[in-house]
This record gives structure tokens, sequence and C-alpha cells, in this order.
């Protein structure tokens, strides 16, 4: 029985709550009325953007002991479980590489082109992005303060990345907020985005960024195989002069002493003979270890495949003003909702306890 009552106790404060909204519909109406009118403001003051999307499936290359690996332990570079082809970037990294301000920096001084301009630098371009009328409010007194102070150089050209000035943070802050990364640890999918006011900027910026991201994924993955390769590359320069020197030196003496029987001549003939067998058989080796570390090199660089590349769009992606009308509409009617049925009441309760204690 007690249930039943307290079913019929919140059926009735129901009703009473419908009723009492039902019978301020004309406020309710107003209400959605000026939240409609404000989402309008807002969504006609907030600028176009167009958003690129490029979607990469990034691939690892040969792993384990195969390939390669067995070739380099017939040149004594190491077991089967030496690494070679091992993953030692998960993809997962995709969206800390972008946020990192090296990369951000790089990103500003690329060249891109407009609708409007023929070519700018995005650091430049950044500053032509037309902001909402709310925002040049909020930051007038920080534009007048900065009429009276010194006016400090601000060009992509001056950046030095261990000392930013402010304004060089900001737009490395703008970049990050347009372009963003996004990876997904099932697939290693990788989703490139870009949202700028100008479409032709927006495919340009989200195209050169895959390209710089490819770069500093192939630099980090094929940095230790390049400086082996280098070392032994050097090694093989030296080994090679070697080789050289003891041909010269084994010919002229043997032109020298063609038609002389001596045995002293004879032991040094076999001794520099016997240096030039081993000079030739180190510089052979050595090419061989250089071919081995120029495939690793190849072997460490990973691919990409665009699934989606980029491309410009047609329509703009925001602000999407049915939406934003929609949303102010019903957080006008909620906010009035709240109001008629305990914001009233409690407002006139609140005043006459204030006469009260008068």
């Amino acid at each position: 029985m007690a249930e039943i009552q307290k079913k019929e106790i919140k059926e009735i404060d129901l009703s009473v709550l419908f009723q009492k909204l039902y019978s301020h519909r004309k406020k309710l109406y107003k209400a959605a009325g000026i939240g409609i009118l404000a989402g309008l403001v807002v969504g006609f003051s907030l600028p176009k953007t167009y958003q690129v999307d490029v979607s990469l499936s990034p691939e690892s290359g040969v792993n384990g002991t195969s390939g390669l690996s067995g070739i380099a332990s017939m040149f004594g570079l190491g077991n089967g479980s030496s690494g070679f082809g091992e993953d030692a970037l998960t993809f997962n990294m995709f969206p800390e590489i972008v946020k990192t301000n090296p990369f951000a920096l790089e990103m500003l001084q690329i060249p891109i082109r407009t609708q409007k301009e023929k070519q700018i630098l995005l650091y430049d371009y950044l500053d032509t992005e037309k902001k909402p009328w709310w925002s040049y409010i909020a930051q007038a007194p920080g534009m007048v303060l900065s009429l009276f102070k010194d006016k400090e150089a601000d060009t992509v050209r001056t950046i030095d990345p261990f000392h930013l000035t402010p304004a060089q943070s900001g737009h490395i802050e703008r970049l990050k907020k347009v372009l963003k990364v996004e990876t997904d640890k099932n697939t290693n999918m990788t989703k490139v985005s870009v949202s700028l006011q100008d479409p032709l900027a927006a495919a340009v910026v989200a195209d050169s960024a895959v390209q710089k991201l490819q770069e500093y994924i192939t630099d980090y993955r094929t940095r230790k195989a390049k400086q082996d390769y280098d070392f032994q590359l050097s090694l093989c320069e030296q080994y090679k002069k070697e080789y050289f020197e003891a041909q010269q030196a084994y010919a002229r003496f043997a032109d020298a002493n063609r038609n002389v029987i001596l045995q002293t001549v004879t032991t040094e003939k076999e001794r520099l003979q016997k240096n030039l067998s081993l000079a030739e058989q180190i510089y052979s080796q050595s090419m061989g270890q250089l071919q081995v570390l120029r495939g690793k090199v190849q072997e460490a660089k990973p691919v990409f495949a665009v699934v989606e590349p980029a491309t410009v769009p047609l329509a703009p992606s925001s602000p999407r003003k049915i939406l934003i009308m929609v949303g102010f509409a019903f957080l006008a009617l909620l906010l009035e909702s709240v109001w008629i049925l305990f914001g009233k009441d409690t407002y006139r309760q609140f005043k006459r306890t204030l006469k009260k204690e008068n």
C-alpha cells in the first residue's frame, strides 16, 4: 500500500508540474524564440571552417630473424636475435609527435596556397583568420595595453626554439588546435585532421602534415641504421685506400726487381703479396658488410599506405547553424522551465524572508 501511495504522489507531482508549465506556455514559446535568435547570432558570428581528413595505414618492415638478419650473421654483424627490422616505434606516438614544439615550428614555416593569396607562410596565414566579434571584445584590454609597449620582432624567420615570444607560443597553440591526429590502437589507422577557414589552405596543410609526419617517423626509425651505415662507409674508404696502397707497393717492387733472383727479394715479394691479399680480403668483407647495412636502412623505413588522401573540401564543416539554434532553444527552454517551476517561488520566498528580517 505504501508503494502505491508513493507512486500516486509522484504522478500527482508530475501532473502538477506539467500543468504549471502548460499554463506558462507563452513564456516558454518566448524563451524558445529568444534562444533561436541567440543561436542565429552566434551561428552567423562564427566564421566558416573547412575540415580535411587524411587517413593512412602505417606498415612496419620485416620483423624477426628472417631477411637481412640471416645475411648479417654471415658477415659477423650479430646473431639472428640481434633485432633487425625491430619496430622500435609504436604508431600510437603519432598524436604526441604532432603536439611537440619542434614539429609545430617546422609546420609553421611551410609555404601554403590560399584561394585569395598566391603563397603565404602558415605562420602568417594564421594571423589572417577571422574571429567571432566577442573575441575582439575580450581581447580589447590587452590590445590597448600593447599600444604602450615596445613592439617586438615577430616573424617566423626569427624563431628561437629555446626562447619563444608570447606571439610565437600563441601561434604554436593555435596550430595544435587546428591540426589533430588520432590513431586507432586496434587497426593502427591514423587520421590527420586540419580545420582552417580556407579550403585550399586546409588541404595543403593536411598534406604537408602527413609528409612531415612520415619524415619524422622515417628519421626516427632509420637513425641508428644510418649511423651504422655511415661508420661502415668510412671504414670501407679507409680499407680501399689501404688496399690500393698495398697494390701499388707490390707492383712497384715487382717491376723494380723483375729479373733479380735473390732470397731477400723473393721474401719481400711474398710479404708484399700477402699484405695485398689480406688488404683485398678485408676490403671485400667490409664492402659486403656495407651492402648489408644499406639493406638494413631500407628495411627500417616504414611504409605508409594513404587510404584517404587530402582533397579540397567543397562545403564548410562548421558552424552547424541548425544544431546551434536547437541547442540554444533547448537551453532557453530548460532555464525558463527551471525558473517557472522552482526559481520563481524560491525568489519570492527569499524576498519575503528579507522583508521579515527588515
